[in-house]
Order: structure tokens, then sequence, then C-alpha cells
């Protein structure tokens, strides 16, 4: 079996495990503090905040920045559903905006275009999310530019894209937004087993997503709102969760940290083969902007169901009979019955529509060998042509 995509686990990764299991720390230890600072470091950005998951990070964030019942969360429709879901874990509504036909990310023109109309029927959002489809930044700077102009915040969900650069700017450095989220999960770029982080500059919201991040509970005298009782006193301040990432969490990441330019110059690789081999098949093969360098988490063909032998289901049903888990990233978050009864319909996004109808993720990951990719390449090869 070939699957879409698979952690890399080595030797030095397993002895940072062993050694946090002999230490005095499993859960709130050194290690995150050791893992958030190298993350800024990656990132250039100020603050980093360990959590759960990019799931949880996405609701700290949007919790964070003041998002209430009756507020609007816009997002791609291209994306898992998380990136939608932390707007209602708020009580907020959500909108989505249609994808670039191209890029498979939010699209500047068409964002301009539904807020022009928004503000007509003062509907503006308060957050934005762009979602680094693939590893590959949204155009962050035409869509901060908006947010100047229709007065929305952004948090960028670049859950795949760790490692990757908008311009001359780490993703992550928030130079374009409020906030940045990476996810750890075991097919990223890096992994921590389950895991995210929240990436900012504005420290004010750093110490927020963490008083959220645990319980909602401090013990700095200083952030108190009544006398201390004591020196065993703490407060709860806000209604928090429990988002903490642990230190054995965190010791991987670090490890993992180590390699990340290495995970991401093979993923590259096997994307620049991929694009040689599949050129002249009856499909798209991704485009990267010249402003992006991606990290590459998914390698995501469009099937050309006019020209190509066999149509899209077809293909998919019959490259994981061979073995090949290929996976579709992603039915579009309105299209859910979840979502559906919210008043979403077919038809409302038709670029992210057609998306999901020719859209196969290709296997990518850094072990994968060279005859397996092969193996993938002919398999395609038969099936379309």
């Amino acid at each position: 079996m070939i699957p879409y995509g698979k952690q890399d686990i080595n030797k030095d990764d397993i002895d940072s495990l062993v050694d946090v299991l002999k230490s005095d720390f499993l859960t709130q230890g050194p290690k995150i503090p050791e893992f958030e600072k190298k993350v800024s470091e990656l990132s250039s950005s100020s603050f980093s905040i360990a959590v759960t998951s990019a799931t949880a990070g996405l609701h700290l964030a949007c919790l964070a920045l003041g998002l209430n019942k009756d507020d609007y969360l816009w997002t791609s429709p291209i994306s898992f559903v998380a990136s939608a879901n932390c707007a209602r874990y708020c009580g907020a509504n959500v909108d989505f905006v249609d994808i670039n036909a191209e890029t498979y990310n939010i699209d500047p023109i068409l964002l301009e275009k539904k807020l022009i109309e928004a503000k007509k029927n003062n509907v503006l959002p308060k957050i934005v999310i762009p979602v680094h489809l693939c590893g590959h930044s949204a155009d962050m700077e035409q869509i901060y530019l908006l947010s100047k102009k229709y007065n929305f915040k952004i948090i960028e969900d670049a859950s795949h894209s760790i490692g990757a650069k908008y311009k001359e700017y780490p993703v992550g450095s928030c130079k374009y937004s409020s906030c940045t989220i990476f996810s750890f999960h075991p097919v990223k770029i890096i992994t921590t087993g389950e895991g995210g982080i929240v990436t900012t500059n504005n420290s004010e919201l750093a110490k927020k997503i963490r008083l959220f991040r645990s319980h909602g509970i401090t013990r700095d005298k200083s952030e108190m709102l009544s006398e201390s009782h004591g020196d065993w006193y703490y407060q709860q301040i806000y209604l928090g969760f429990n988002y903490r990432m642990t230190d054995i969490q965190a010791a991987l990441g670090i490890s993992q940290l180590k390699r990340i330019n290495e995970f991401i110059d093979k993923r590259e690789k096997i994307a620049q083969k991929y694009n040689r081999d599949l050129s002249s098949l009856p499909l798209r093969i991704p485009k990267q902007r010249n402003y992006v360098k991606s990290s590459r988490h998914l390698y995501v063909i469009r099937i050309n169901n006019g020209e190509s032998r066999l149509k899209h289901p077809e293909i998919f049903s019959q490259l994981r009979r061979l073995g090949i888990l290929v996976n579709l990233h992603y039915i579009p978050i309105h299209l859910h019955p979840y979502y559906s009864k919210l008043g979403f319909k077919k038809g409302d996004f038709p670029n992210a529509e057609k998306y999901y109808q020719e859209a196969i993720s290709l296997p990518i990951y850094p072990k994968l060998s060279l005859e397996n990719q092969n193996f993938v390449i002919q398999s395609l090869k038969g099936l379309t042509t």
C-alpha cells in the first residue's frame, strides 16, 4: 500500500521521546517553551503558543480576537471543516469566498467583490481565514490590503505550510495577519503525533490565547482581578479549555524541526518529478506562483474529464484498487449536511465545486521511493490515456 502521506520518524526522534519519558515532566514541562521558541525562530514571529491541534489553535485565535454571536467569519470552501467550524464554536456565522482556479486558495478578486456587496448589506466579516492549501500560500498582501479597507482581522490557516514562504517572508511571520496556525498531524510536514501551534506578533493576543489554552486560569498576580490569597492561589478569569500540548509531543516536534528543510527538499523533488512525468497527460498539474515557496504538503492533480480515458471517480477507485491510497482534499465545506442546513447549496461556489469533481491528491512524503512514485505515474498513464 502506498499512502498519500506518512510521517518520517528516525532514531533521534525516538530517543527524544525516551528522554522525556525518563524525565520529571510528561505534560507541562520545559520542552513546550523550547519548542515554541524554535517555531518562532523558524517563522520569524514574536510569539508561539503550542496547542493540542490546529483545530484548537483556530478556535483559540477566534476567541482571542473576540469573535461572537452575530459576527461573520469568511474562509475558503476548499479546506478541512475545522477552518469553518472554529467560527461555529464561538456562535458566529460562517460564509465562504470561492477559490482561484489555479492556486485553489481564496481568490482576492472574488473576496473584494464579496466585500463590496457585504458592505452594502452591513454584513462585513469580523475575521477572514485564508487557507494555504497544499502548502502554497494565499496571496496575503492583497488580502491584507482589503482587511485595512474593510476592517477585518486575518487568521492564516497554514496547517499545510510550516517551512513555506510568501515573498521573502516565512509563512507564520504574521506580516499580513493577526496570527497563523500550523498543524503537526502525522501527514503534515513535521509531526508531534497530534498537535498545532499559533504564531503571532501581538503580545496581548498571545497572552489571551495562552489563558484560553489552559482553562482561562492564571497564577500571575498582575493578571488577577482581585488580591491573591497566597502563593497557592490561582484565578479563572476566562472560560477556557484544556488545549495544552504535552512535553512528550513538544520533544518530538523539536527533533522533527531539525530535519524540516530535508523534508521539504525531498517533497519538492517528488513534486518536480510528477510535474515532468505527468505534464503530457490529460490532467492539470499544480502551479506554483513565483512569489511562493510551497512546503508541498499535498500534490493535487485535476483530471480532465473531457479528455481522459476514464473519468475522475473511476480513476480514483482504480488507483485505490492498485494499492495507491490517493485522497481528495477536500469536499467543499458548504456541501456537507451540517452547512447545507445553514442555507448553503450546490452552485454557491462554482470554482470549488468544479475543483471537487476533478481533484485527486497523489502520494507525496519524504520516504516515498522512486519505485513507488514510478508505479503511481505509470498507473495514472494507463488510466487516463
